[in-house]
């Protein structure tokens, strides 16, 4: 056990709803929802100020609306906070070699690795300093947590919301964790907490009480000795640099379950093309392939096939997929799909399948379609999901309030602006408008170092939306309207690798469809939103 404060855990406050309300100065001090719109779709980050009403994260969007009619939806954009990150993680690297990032928005830093800290002082300042560069590169607020261990750093991180930093001297663990609920500790979550207090065990003192012979009887053996040792605060891990990839994939919640078996299998096929193109992406390839189906009861079922060598063979991992589809039943419909690849490798066996060796690569002729720019032979609807960045011809950049029935509605501000931009409304198809990249939340100045402060531009407005918030990025031929393939775990469930390669996201439990223009049926045009009407009184 270390015997100073060394460890160091930084929680960005509220940080895709934080980014929004820096970007768009008419949202400062205003609530702020950040998630899927669908009909299924949930909270993925909630400001302070909706808080207020009770909207928290993997909440039902619509029990949000309900709590906060009057406050801001927005898609979330991905690209947008993950160039942010960038800059956060530059910070941090630049204070230790070992950087364990566990999401865009937080990580575990070694500051004695890196000779930033040695004590609790060294320690604080160090923090302290580290905030306010943070607010200086990024404009948005960080919380940050000091402590001799991961576990406890993390507890410090919380406690020190929103904007704060919380040090836990050693040796005064035991003293903070007891009164706390069980709850608290890694791993204990709404089912192992309800077992536990049957049993009348509620706090982290009543474990270390119940000694840990108990709590192996009650848990199972592995969970019980690591509960018994989280609860007496031993905490060995140390902080991991770097995160080896274990799986690529990808997934789609659909607004209304799907009955059809013939589209089923083509969902799949479309999804085992969609996870290639990121193994491609990611320069990887893999042996295992796993197909998800979540029924419409809910039930969730997992099947997967080990091939024989590693590969990134479209019609392969098309195979394998359907032939994986037909050993599960989806009568009365299906809510998710999704398609994985585990067993990573860089590098792929040749001629794995004969039966595949002589199918086309359509996988190519996608990506050569993109290169050469070609237009769809038929017109499509561009899509103009609610938060995204455009930029007008005749009023500049802007960001999108709300569409519908033909209509787009656009607030034209820039992050610098003290005030709150006017509104307009266009037609969808207005070819005056279009698409825009993010602006930087805070400009560069000229005796700025290049390689702290990175422009955010670069990425079109859509690019990463429907990604996980992990290091494989999503392939440039995905669609710009994709449904997240992001996947949460629950907090009882043994540490697995998600659906996607990392990190928490946005499917039935976490998110949906990132389809912004949709509202539900029976809605009217999407006019400017109580919080964004012009003359209302509302800056």
């Amino acid at each position: 056990m270390r015997t100073a404060p060394t460890i160091l855990h930084l929680d960005m406050d509220a940080f895709f709803a934080s980014a929004e309300q820096a970007s768009k100065p008419s949202l400062r001090g205003k609530a702020v929802v950040v998630g899927g719109l669908g009909p299924r779709g949930v909270v993925a980050t909630a400001s302070y100020e909706a808080r207020v009403f009770g909207v928290n994260s993997a909440m039902p969007m619509a029990q949000a609306r309900r709590r906060a009619p009057n406050a801001a939806y927005l898609v979330p954009r991905f690209g947008f906070y993950r160039l942010i990150s960038e800059q956060v993680m530059g910070l941090l690297r630049a204070l230790s070699p070992l950087v364990e990032p566990l999401s865009l928005d937080e990580a575990f830093v070694d500051l004695e690795a890196g000779g930033a800290a040695w004590d609790a002082e060294s320690a604080r300042l160090t923090g302290e300093r580290l905030r306010a560069d943070i607010r200086a590169v990024t404009g948005l607020t960080g919380s940050v947590g000091l402590a001799a261990s991961k576990m406890i750093a993390k507890i410090a991180s919380e406690r020190a919301k929103p904007d704060g930093l919380v040090l836990i001297e050693p040796g005064t663990e035991r003293t903070l964790l007891g009164p706390l609920s069980v709850r608290t500790l890694p791993g204990v979550g709404p089912a192992t907490g309800d077992h536990l207090r049957r049993a009348g065990i509620t706090t982290v003192d009543e474990i270390a009480e119940a000694g840990e012979d108990e709590l192996v009887r009650l848990v199972g053996k592995a969970h019980g000795h690591g509960l018994y040792a989280m609860a007496l605060a031993h905490d060995e891990r140390p902080v991991v640099a770097e995160r080896e990839t274990k799986s690529v994939s990808v997934e789609d919640t659909y607004d209304v379950d799907i009955h059809d078996r013939v589209r089923v299998g083509l969902e799949v096929q479309r999804l085992a093309d969609r996870c290639v193109r990121r193994l491609r992406a990611a320069g990887l390839s893999g042996r295992t392939i796993v197909l998800k189906v979540r029924r419409y009861d809910f039930s969730t079922l997992t099947r997967s096939e080990t091939l024989r060598g590693p590969t990134d063979d479209p019609g392969v991992v098309r195979e394998a997929a359907s032939r994986l589809l037909d050993s599960v039943d989806t009568t009365g419909g299906v809510r998710l799909l999704g398609v994985g690849v585990s067993g990573l490798a860089d590098y792929t066996q040749e001629d794995l399948f004969a039966q595949a060796a002589g199918e086309p690569d359509l996988l190519e002729d996608e990506d050569t379609e993109v290169e050469r720019g070609e237009e769809p032979a038929a017109p499509v609807e561009r899509r103009w999901p609610a938060g995204h960045d455009v930029h007008h011809a005749g009023f500049g950049h802007g960001w999108v309030q709300g569409s519908g029935l033909g209509r787009v509605t656009v607030r034209f501000e820039r992050p610098e602006d003290s005030r709150p931009g006017r509104v307009r409304t266009f037609r969808t198809d207005d070819l005056e408008l279009e698409p825009a990249e993010p602006l930087p939340l805070v400009a560069r100045g000229s005796g700025e170092s290049p390689g702290v402060v990175m422009p955010l531009v670069g990425r079109g407005p859509d690019e990463g939306l429907a990604e996980s918030l992990s290091s494989v990025a999503r392939g440039p031929d995905d669609p710009a309207v994709a449904v997240a393939p992001l996947e949460s775990r629950g907090p009882d469930e043994p540490p697995v690798e998600p659906m996607s390669s990392a990190g928490p996201g946005l499917d039935d439990s976490q998110g949906e469809s990132l389809q912004s223009v949709v509202r539900g049926s029976g809605v009217g045009p999407v006019a400017p939103t109580p919080w964004a009407v012009p003359g209302s009184g509302v800056s």
